[in-house]
């Protein structure tokens, strides 16, 4: 007779499991109370819904203390990873949601956030991307991955207008595309290796020697291309214009961020190992990739006629700027990761608020789209604090000093310079002023064209709610005043990232 196997609780370390079965708790407990009393006031649910987030993120905190003193931290049978990078992810993803939801108290007309399914699936969606972070176990990053996916696809939907459902079946078709790569690239480097844990997947090909470097070529191909979906590389960009136009500008601003982070994390826990390894020809993908994505997305954004779609293709092209880091590989990239998606999350996030602020129901005759330059045109004379602030976005966007994002790229290309990547910093340069046009297009519009007639001050501020007002005021905050905290962020960063051996 076999003796009983005893699990020490200890060992299983459940604790960091905590963040991630947090928002689910939330999720579950609104499904419940409108299961039992149906018709409560949505601004219950956005409560509860921050108030879950506030407890996720004191748990962070204290994970984060953990790290400190423990360092990386396994849990739950070795499968989950807490270390410096599903630390500050996962303070990302959960900062940026708690400066998304409050735009939910906002009007009727815009009813998706009236349904309390929207919250819980929110809270599933951010516990998704918690799980895909905090791992580096193939298999629970796709389950967290398929988890954040599902609800995104039905948060778009959600909105209820005819470009949000082909926003929605886009996005959903082009994901299970997505996932069916990621499935092929692991079922290839388990294959090879035995395994499914990233660490255990590069200390068997090391040792190997890529003995088998044409399987491995294949599986990081499928792989390249499932994340590339994910963090919307060219040439896998092709969903993210459509789906930014069709989702509520206040999702298309999230979209712009959380996914990506959790994209980037998984993106460089899976292929620096490789870079290390001197596979070249990856590097030179990478590297590709990366030019083609700043250059071409660039190029795409100066032709739109429409701002949201103008901001759709500007994230591509950020993307592509912080792609860099991962193909770099060294410390001071990775710290730069980090710093330039903190400061682009208060930026990206505040520029699709503005717009969530102006959205209308029905266009007038002189617009095209709902969010046209024409639309903004003169905005300084009709709606001049909401135009200053647009500005600030836009010029932060630009890569202006001394906003915040200026920063960002310029660690990001010092990065790129000290380790020798030379023209690339030169193409990265080049990339900001190139996209500097099409940003100042918008503050040109604004500062110096006459107004449309019949546009008035409220065409931009109709919906400008306390919640809004805050979020956007948080948002233009973190803007201006960054440069004070750039140099206590990156220590902040670096120790979390030097510690975790990135």
């Amino acid at each position: 007779m076999l003796d009983p196997v005893n699990i020490s609780l200890e060992s299983l370390n459940l604790t960091t499991l905590a963040p991630m079965l947090i928002p689910i708790v939330g999720a579950l407990l609104i499904l419940v109370m409108d299961t039992i009393k149906g018709g409560l006031d949505k601004s219950l649910y956005v409560v509860i819904s921050m108030l879950f987030m506030g407890i996720d993120l004191a748990a962070l905190l204290s994970a984060s203390d953990m790290f400190s003193v423990a360092g990386t931290m396994m849990g739950a049978f070795d499968v989950m990873l807490i270390d410096g990078l599903a630390i500050l992810a996962q303070l990302i993803i959960v900062g940026a949601s708690l400066l998304f939801i409050p735009l939910a108290l906002t009007g009727k007309r815009f009813h998706e956030f009236s349904y309390p399914e929207f919250f819980a699936l929110f809270l599933f969606m951010m516990s998704g991307f918690q799980f895909m972070v905090a791992t580096d176990n193939l298999i629970l990053i796709f389950v967290g991955l398929e988890t954040a996916s599902l609800a995104l696809y039905t948060l778009i939907a959600l909105h209820n207008r005819d470009k949000s459902f082909e926003a929605a079946v886009k996005y959903f078709t082009m994901g299970a595309l997505a996932a069916g790569f990621f499935s092929f690239g692991s079922m290839i480097f388990y294959a090879l290796t035995g395994s499914v844990e990233i660490n255990q997947i590069a200390t068997v090909l090391a040792a190997n020697n890529y003995a088998d470097i044409g399987y491995v070529l294949i599986g990081t191909v499928f792989m390249l291309a499932s994340l590339g979906f994910k963090v919307s590389l060219v040439p896998f960009h092709t969903w993210t214009p459509d789906v930014y136009e069709g989702a509520s500008a206040a999702m298309a601003g999230y979209m712009s961020i959380v996914p990506k982070i959790a994209g980037f994390i998984v993106t460089m826990r899976l292929f620096e190992f490789l870079i290390h390894s001197h596979v070249v020809w990856l590097e030179y993908v990478l590297y590709g990739v990366v030019v083609v994505t700043m250059t071409a997305a660039n190029m795409w954004a100066l032709v739109q006629t429409d701002v949201k779609r103008m901001l759709a293709y500007s994230s591509i092209s950020h993307a592509g700027f912080v792609m860099a880091a991962v193909m770099i590989g060294t410390t001071q990239a990775n710290t730069a990761l980090f710093l330039y998606w903190i400061l682009f999350s208060f930026t990206n996030l505040g520029s699709f608020s503005m717009l969530w602020i102006s959205r209308q129901k029905s266009l007038p005759d002189h617009q095209s789209s709902d969010h046209s330059y024409n639309k903004f045109a003169g905005m300084i004379h009709t709606a001049p604090v909401a135009a200053t602030i647009m500005t600030l976005f836009m010029l932060s966007l630009a890569g202006v000093p001394p906003f915040a994002l200026f920063w960002g790229k310029l660690y990001m290309i010092g990065s790129a310079v000290s380790a020798g990547y030379t023209v690339l910093a030169l193409i990265m340069a080049l990339n900001s002023a190139i996209a500097g046009y099409y940003y100042l297009k918008l503050v040109v519009y604004m500062l110096m064209k006459d107004p449309v007639a019949g546009v008035s001050g409220d065409t931009y501020t109709r919906n400008a709610t306390l919640s809004l007002k805050t979020v956007i005021g948080i948002a233009a905050v973190g803007t201006i005043f960054a440069f004070i905290a750039i140099n206590p962020l990156i220590e902040f960063i670096t120790s979390f990232v030097y510690n975790s051996g990135y």
